[in-house]
């Protein structure tokens, strides 16, 4: 009896191809060389924008439907007659109504025991999304490193390794091999200022504090440029340490902080910061609860600092404060300042 009930929840191929098919991200198709017989899975059909079973399948159609620059990747009529196809390949298509996909195509040849191609089948997997973030963070490298090689300003990250992510331009830069300054970047700081800077570093990193300072650094055309640094702990909603991010910049430089540097700098906010904050407008514990959505207690928790870094609840009060005319500066020294715009 028990074996009956289990085997009515389970799946057959054909339920579960259904159930993919039916968000619209998968497909299949089939091609019978004897009977010319050419047959798309209703999925395949919506993958391409058509009408399921409206246009007669065929894999003229498929190419067709390619994007021009993409269609050398997939194999000719002749090619796939011979049994020739790839085992898995990536093109655009264009639909009728004129929008873009990306599919992943996989494709399989069968054939008899003589060895002659009699069918090729093939699976379909739309990775559009996949694959327009390959090309976004393609784009963010390709402007990172622009923006170091033509004016100096670079954002980082330095994991709870310690080891740091670096636009890769800036050891060509600074002419110093790039595995060594992703492990220690102080060695693009002249030689009479890094040893103060390393241990001033190191110490707010061991501490997971917030540092900000300014060093003179030597490229490897010999100029001498002097930096602003500064980097901010990281913490992930449940409170766990992520990491830090960091920005570098030419004094007098004018930039616009990251997300996750200002994420991390919201973060950074303490209780007595808050405290200050709410003098400043003379508001009660009350009144920046109401303001920022949250319960006397948890502002009374956030005060006291016993709500972890990464809280939510704190950047709900950072950011109630900020429409109230509250602003929170880093100081030369790395002091994190509140002040009243």
């Amino acid at each position: 009896m028990f074996h009956s009930a289990l085997s009515a929840l389970t799946f057959s191929a054909g339920e579960f191809l259904t159930i993919t098919e039916s968000r619209g991200v998968s497909g299949a198709w089939s091609w019978v060389f004897a009977g010319g017989q050419q047959i798309w899975s209703p999925g395949f059909y919506r993958l391409l924008g058509l009408v399921p079973n409206a246009t007669k399948a065929s894999y003229e159609l498929l190419l067709f439907l390619v994007h021009p620059e993409d269609r050398h990747r997939l194999p000719s009529l002749a090619d796939v007659r011979q049994g020739h196809v790839p085992g898995e390949t990536i093109v655009r298509v264009i639909r009728p109504n004129g929008t873009q996909r990306t599919l992943s195509l996989a494709m399989e040849a069968r054939f008899s025991a003589e060895g002659r191609p009699v069918a090729v089948s093939g699976t379909a997997l739309d990775v559009s999304d996949r694959e327009q973030r390959v090309h976004a963070r393609h784009d963010e490298r390709r402007r990172r490193a622009a923006l170091y090689q033509t004016q100096h300003i670079a954002s980082f990250w330095v994991g709870v390794d310690r080891i740091r992510e670096l636009p890769f331009e800036m050891a060509q830069v600074h002419g110093l091999p790039f595995e060594e300054i992703c492990i220690d970047p102080f060695l693009m700081i002249v030689p009479e200022e890094r040893t103060a800077f390393r241990a001033m570093a190191e110490e707010h990193i061991e501490q997971r504090t917030l540092y900000q300072a300014t060093a003179h650094e030597r490229l490897a055309n010999g100029e001498l440029v002097h930096f602003r640094i500064f980097t901010i702990p990281i913490w992930d909603p449940d409170g766990t340490y992520l990491g830090r991010c960091g920005l570098k910049y030419p004094l007098g430089a004018g930039v616009l902080m990251p997300a996750p540097l200002r994420a991390g700098f919201e973060q950074s906010v303490a209780g007595h910061h808050l405290r200050a904050a709410r003098a400043m407008l003379d508001w009660s514990m009350m009144d920046l609860a109401q303001a920022s959505n949250l319960s006397h207690s948890t502002v009374r928790r956030l005060e006291e600092d016993s709500e972890h870094r990464g809280s939510r609840s704190r950047l709900q009060a950072v950011e109630a404060l900020r429409h109230a005319g509250v602003r929170f500066v880093i100081m030369d020294d790395g002091t994190l300042a509140v002040a009243k715009a």
